[in-house]
C-alpha cells in the first residue's frame, strides 16, 4: 500500500498479491486516515506502506515534512506488525498531472486534487514496486 499524505487529502493505492501494477484505491480527508485504515487493515492482507517522503529540488525537506514525520510515527504505534518504507515523493504530482493529460482526462477532471493524489500515490507505489524488483 502506498500513502500519498497531504494535511488535507490522503492518496491511497495497493497493488495485486503478484506486486505487478498499482492501483488507486482511495482519497479521503486526512482527518479520517485512520479510521479508514483501521476499516481496510482488518479485511485485508497488507505486507508493507510506502509513505511520500516530500523534498524540496534541493533534496531538503520541505515544510510538509513534520507533519508527515507525526504521521508516520503514528502509523508505526498503531500498526506495529507492518513494514513501513519511505519513498522519495518529488514530482508525483507533476508525473500524475501529466498520466491525466496523457490519459485524455478534461481540464476539469485534472483540477480535481483527488485525482491527483489518488494518482501520485499510484506512482508513489509503482517506483517503489521497480525499485525493490531490482534488488
Amino acid at each position: 500500500m502506498a500513502i500519498d499524505y497531504g494535511t488535507k487529502r490522503v492518496g491511497l493505492a495497493v497493488t495485486d498479491p503478484l506486486k505487478i501494477i498499482a492501483t488507486g484505491l482511495d482519497t479521503i480527508a486526512a482527518a479520517e486516515i485512520f479510521t479508514y485504515l483501521d476499516a481496510y487493515l482488518a479485511k485485508e492482507e497488507v505486507e508493507c506502506i510506502v509513505v511520500g517522503e516530500p523534498r524540496t529540488l534541493m533534496n531538503k525537506a520541505s515544510s510538509v515534512t513534520p507533519q508527515v514525520n507525526g504521521f508516520v510515527k503514528k502509523i508505526k504505534e498503531r500498526y506495529p506488525k507492518i513494514k513501513l518504507e519511505r519513498l522519495d515523493e518529488r514530482f508525483t504530482s507533476v508525473m500524475a498531472q501529466q498520466a491525466m493529460l496523457d490519459g485524455g482526462l478534461k481540464k476539469k477532471d485534472r483540477q480535481n486534487k483527488e485525482t491527483v493524489d489518488k494518482i501520485s500515490a499510484v506512482l508513489l507505489l509503482q517506483n517503489w514496486m521497480e525499485a525493490n524488483a531490482r534488488k
